[in-house]
């Protein structure tokens, strides 16, 4: 990511309490059906960094991975301690839930589309954006028209699972929680998760990890050449699958829940990815 040119930085406390903030939204959109963890760690500036130490470990090693500890402890947090929260909250009302999460989005666009002009953009990468946010909205509204599978809960099965959420690390815009609806494995996954049943946690963390390590050094490699077509790329992924999970059913009281819910995701996303720009930060991938 492109070093700020300020003489401020934030202190290593505020530092790492911020890294954990992100992570924790990161963890809640890997287990939020119509989410992407990928999509938030673009939008809350990891992905990059994140891929970049993934596709060469031996760089800088131990402390990218000081660097990522506070990321990696918020992600486990947020995908245990809220599985119950994202299973009731879905449960009662999806669509309120869904609303604050595209608030979130929605905040740090503005710095989003920043970063990925920061090399320059011309009418190609305009095109990259537009046609890969008209393709992602309409393939996951096709994906809603599957119907459910039932798959068996075991051992290959949820490593298979895990490897669809390491994909969903490589690849934004893609939603690994939706899949596993499909596949009929999200709930006994949640369950799992939220009791921390080391039969289902094990083969989840082998198959992200190696799906994880296989991809990432090509998606580093391509953001080495290609900067900004990689950027609008994903920009365009994060548009269309923002638009593709937006509530059709809000009615009544809702309708000012919704707006509420979104204005305060909006604002505190958008104070966070301010946070980013206005203190400098170190360089680990110089």
């Amino acid at each position: 990511m492109t070093t700020m040119n300020s003489t401020k930085k934030l202190t290593p406390a505020v530092d790492w309490f911020v890294r954990f903030l992100k992570g924790i939204m990161v963890g809640i959109g890997f287990i939020t059906p119509g989410l992407s963890g990928g999509v938030l760690a673009v939008v809350f500036g990891i992905y990059e960094p994140l891929i970049r130490f993934l596709g060469n470990l031996r760089h800088n090693f131990i402390r990218n991975v000081l660097y990522f500890f506070p990321v990696g402890i918020g992600g486990i947090i947020g995908m245990v301690a809220f599985a119950a929260v994202v299973d009731i909250a879905f449960t009662h009302n999806p669509a309120l839930f869904t609303w604050l999460f595209i608030g979130f989005i929605a905040g740090t666009f503005p710095s989003l589309f920043k970063t990925s002009g920061s090399q320059g953009r011309n009418w190609g990468h305009w095109l990259v954006l537009a046609v890969f946010a008209v393709s992602t909205l309409s393939l996951m509204l096709w994906m809603e028209t599957f119907r459910i599978i039932q798959l068996e809960s075991n051992f290959i099965n949820w490593v298979m699972s895990g490897a669809l959420i390491g994909l969903g690390v490589v690849v934004p815009g893609m939603s690994p929680s939706n899949f596993l609806i499909y596949l009929g494995l999200y709930q006994p996954m949640a369950a799992g998760i939220r009791v921390f049943d080391l039969a289902v946690v094990i083969p989840l963390a082998l198959g992200g990890i190696a799906c994880i390590l296989i991809f990432a050094k090509l998606v580093a490699f391509l953001f080495r050449k290609y900067y900004a077509f990689m950027y609008h790329f994903i920009l365009g992924i994060v548009v269309g699958s923002t638009l593709a999970i937006i509530p059709a059913d809000v009615t009544g009281w809702d309708i000012i829940l919704s707006i509420l819910l979104f204005i305060f995701g909006a604002l505190c996303s958008y104070g966070l990815s301010k946070l980013d720009e206005k203190f400098e930060r170190e360089d680990l991938f110089a």
